[in-house]
């Protein structure tokens, strides 16, 4: 695992690991995030595994526009109104996933086979954060993205508290064996802040389902 300052190289470097399947924390405009690419199934998988996550709870992901939402969800006049009066912003939207959506399993959540509806969900969001955005111009594709702490410990805006929760030390000093994020981007503490607000959006109305 390695550990860089933010900065324009590190965009580069974030890129080409997550080009390659790796994953990486960075800062986003909430919490500290941790995010690959959302179309490789091993590295999706390799989250779930950095975070110990279960995988009853999939990924949402972060796109750069509402034109690569489009590729994703489904997408009506309404939605898009919303999403270009309301984005970019700390709002994920949960939408219909499209048929023929290339995201990976475990990013949105797909239904059974027998459910009506057989696109699942998805949930996005078109995020204000100068490094992402950097990030998705550069690799075109969406990232999928959770915040960055292992499951049942709270998402966090302190990188020493990122640092303690991925860097894993035997009482010799020698790292142990550990499956960690390929990259921590460091760029301090971020501003408080909670995790983005989730309002789903599939049925014609606003229904807030995390503030």
């Amino acid at each position: 695992m390695k550990i860089v300052k933010l900065s324009k190289k590190a965009v580069s470097e974030a890129t080409e690991i997550i080009n390659n399947g790796g994953a990486i924390v960075c800062p986003s405009d909430t919490v500290y995030g941790l995010v690959c690419d959302a179309t490789n199934k091993k590295a999706v998988e390799k989250i779930f595994k950095i975070k110990k996550r279960p995988k009853t709870k999939p990924l949402g992901v972060f796109v750069k526009d509402i034109k690569m939402a489009k590729e994703l969800a489904v997408i009506d006049e309404n939605t898009e109104r919303f999403l270009k009066k309301n984005t970019p912003s700390k709002i994920t939207v949960i939408l219909k996933k499209r048929s023929d959506c290339v995201l990976a399993p475990l990013v949105g959540t797909t239904l059974p086979a027998s459910a009506k509806a057989s696109a699942g969900t998805v949930g996005i969001r078109i995020i204000k954060n100068d490094f992402i955005n950097k990030i998705l111009k550069e690799f075109s594709k969406p990232l999928a993205q959770t915040s960055a702490n292992i499951s049942g410990q709270p998402p966090t805006t302190k990188i020493g508290e990122v640092l303690a929760q991925f860097q894993f030390r035997s009482t010799s000093g020698v790292a142990r064996t550990q499956i960690c994020p390929d990259l921590i981007v460091d760029a301090g503490d971020l501003p408080k802040s909670k995790p983005s607000i989730i309002i789903d959006l599939m049925h014609n109305k606003s229904n807030i389902l995390r503030k």
